[in-house]
């Protein structure tokens, strides 16, 4: 499924298989979740990407060569000899290119990684339900580090990360707090399946105050809100690649020694934690699957929010 020009559908095409180059795989694709990077993508939210595009960049797959089971993420390349990478912040590099917008992604039968950015899956998950982790649950468990020891968390949008941190949050003995929009009655249920003790209003407050939250629905106007839920000493995390403008708020909800920062890309070394951490909990991902040929719907299903967990592309 190609994308030739943001704003536009995905189409249906037949391409030849892709030719591995130096240090890449050659990967059957046997499933690859859906992101809201790819409707951000989609979209033109994100400038400049490769077109024609092949979408996707949580990819489970077989290297045709070696039958060897991997999952490729967002990151897919990175110089490995800048100051970020040689900080161990290669997720921050100058020159990264990342799957699915620079590179071609896993909305296809047949997709090239670069070798040492192809990560191996953890035993006993089956391909459609290890797909969301690649993603989903990087990001979400790279912000979760980031917010630090908050026994009190809240989740702002409770969608395919939200669903995977929840478990987590909780199997590390913290409280979660669940925010979705108003009247959402299915996804406030949905958190409080997965063990949030409260969901309520993204904008109202919690019952009590947070000492940290962590923001993955891409609305700037969560910042104020979140920054009053939390307590002195709180951290907000905005998570997403991309967000609507914030807007302005007065220094007395920062004041109080409050942080607010993001969470960019990830980095090899969170793939490797979080893989291993999440048969460990465990982590139980809900998915819906869609067959390749029904992209267009599910990421029109995910840009109106009526996807519960994670959507899954399955070639046919």
């Amino acid at each position: 499924m190609v994308l030739d020009e943001p704003g536009r559908p995905l189409r249906a095409a037949e391409v030849p298989r892709p030719e591995p180059g130096p240090g890449q795989l050659l990967l059957r694709v046997h499933a690859c979740a859906v992101c809201r990077t790819d409707l951000h993508v989609a979209d033109g939210e994100l400038p400049e990407p490769k077109l024609p595009l092949v979408l996707g960049h949580q990819i489970v797959a077989t290297d045709v060569e070696s039958g060897a089971r991997v999952g490729v993420p967002w990151l897919g390349w990175a110089d490995g000899e800048c100051r970020y990478c040689l900080s161990g912040r290669e997720n921050l590099c100058d020159r990264a290119l990342f799957t699915g917008y620079q590179v071609d992604g896993g909305y296809a039968e047949y997709a090239v990684a670069d070798r040492r950015f192809c990560l191996p899956l953890p035993d006993g998950y089956s391909d459609l339900q290890v797909a969301p982790l690649l993603c989903a649950g990087l990001i979400g468990y790279r912000s979760l580090v980031a917010a630090g020891e908050a026994g009190r968390l809240g989740l702002y949008g409770f969608g395919a990360s939200a669903h995977i941190v929840a478990q987590v949050a909780r199997h590390q003995g913290r409280r979660v707090f669940a925010f979705v929009r108003a009247g959402d009655d299915e996804a406030a249920r949905f958190a409080l399946s997965l063990g949030a003790e409260w969901a309520g209003d993204s904008l109202g407050p919690p019952p009590e105050e947070l000492d940290a939250a962590i923001i993955f629905a891409p609305v700037g106007e969560l910042v104020p809100a979140a920054l009053r839920a939390v307590a002195k000493g709180g951290t907000v995390v905005c998570a997403g690649i991309h967000m609507s403008d914030i807007p302005s708020f007065p220094y007395e909800l920062l004041w109080g020694e409050r942080v607010l920062r993001s969470v960019a890309n990830l980095t090899r070394q969170d793939g490797h934690e979080f893989l291993a951490l999440a048969p460990q909990v465990p982590v139980r991902t809900e998915i819906e699957t869609f067959p390749l040929a029904d992209a267009n719907e599910a990421l029109a299903r995910l840009r109106a929010g009526r996807i519960r967990g994670s959507a899954v592309l399955v070639p046919d």
